[in-house]
């Protein structure tokens, strides 16, 4: 009897990607880091933008960030895999609100501006876009990588900084906050507001994001409605 076949997401995958004339290596190697992946796998058969979605379906697992009719704004939206799963998880009654500098398709059930949020008009297009207060404001903003581990710090650290200063603008009290942030942990100044405006805060690092990347997520919840 011949072994069973595993499922392409279930199993360690080896495809290796030639380097093509032109092509640098670092490009390669993300290309077969890319093929290799059994989360680009998952997230292409289950129809999701990104392996970006299983992140923050972790997030919410752990932390319960969404609830049916929640009004949610994602920044740094594209490619769309964290909208798709608030649109999911806010059971498509909620509000849920996008923006990047990027441009992104459509996203059913979610409001996209293409915009960089760091533009001073950004908040205010969102505030009207959004309507009302938030139940969760989540970034998954980053800076392009420079190599030196200092400054990638000190560049992520001001984009959550600018995304804790929007929630804490358009939070409800109770709402949740979720930002990207560098292992090491985040600065004392961010984490004595996150303790100051939320009941709970915490560190986390998905299981669906990669080993080698430095990348966890600051987490609030309860936010006490502190303006």
């Amino acid at each position: 009897m011949k072994p069973e076949k595993k499922k392409v997401a279930d199993r360690e995958l080896t495809v290796k990607v030639k380097t093509a004339r032109g092509r640098k290596l670092g490009s390669k190697l993300w290309l077969e880091r890319q093929l290799n992946d059994p989360f680009v796998a998952r997230a292409k058969k289950e129809g999701y933008k990104s392996r970006a979605a299983y992140k923050i379906m972790e997030l919410d697992d752990k932390f319960g960030l969404f609830k049916k009719g929640g009004r949610v704004v994602d920044l740094g939206a594209a490619p769309g895999g964290w909208c798709q799963v608030a649109v999911a998880r806010t059971g498509g009654t909620g509000k849920v609100v996008g923006i990047d500098y990027l441009e992104m398709e459509d996203v059913p059930g979610a409001e996209l501006l293409q915009m960089d949020f760091q533009d001073e008009e950004a908040p205010v297009e969102l505030k009207k876009m959004l309507g009302g207060q938030a139940d969760v404001v989540m970034s998954d903003m980053a800076a392009p990588t420079t190599g030196h581990r200092a400054t990638d710090h000190l560049r992520i650290i001001s984009l959550a900084d600018e995304a804790l200063a929007f929630a804490e603008e358009v939070l409800a009290p109770g709402g949740a906050f979720v930002a990207k942030v560098l292992q090491g942990g985040s600065e004392k100044e961010l984490l004595d507001r996150l303790k100051k405006n939320f009941s709970k805060v915490h560190h986390a690092k998905p299981e669906s994001s990669r080993s080698d990347s430095a990348e966890m997520y600051v987490v609030g919840t309860g936010f006490r409605g502190t303006r």
